[in-house]
């Protein structure tokens, strides 16, 4: 449930909120705003699924995926700072992919 909580009010704030909003179309993603729209999509329906405790190893394939190209994009950037200012940084985003790859483990197919 903490899982699909973080996933839903994320979705939430990047489609209501600008700041959030701002900061992923400033990602030098292609198509930027087809992808905030897919990756809103994608984590409000995969969210909803955790929240209802259906389909959970297929909801979390895709927002494993979210995690890790937000790893990549927002947070590797930070080890040039060096490594404290790197896991202070990515603390939610690194303990978000450990929970998803938990829930794959734990559901069967």
């Amino acid at each position: 449930m903490t899982v699909a909580y973080v996933f839903i009010t994320s979705a939430l704030m990047k489609l209501m909120g600008t700041e959030l909003t701002n900061h992923f179309l400033g990602l030098g993603l292609p198509y930027p705003h087809m992808m905030l729209k897919l990756v809103i999509l994608i984590e409000i329906v995969c969210g909803i699924l955790l929240l209802v405790n259906k389909a959970i190893k297929n909801a979390v394939v895709p927002l494993i995926g979210i995690m890790i190209a937000a790893l990549l994009l927002t947070k590797v950037p930070l080890l040039h700072n060096g490594l404290l200012p790197f896991a202070f940084g990515a603390r939610l985003d690194i303990v978000m992919l450990v929970l998803l790859v938990c829930l794959y483990k734990q559901y069967p197919r």
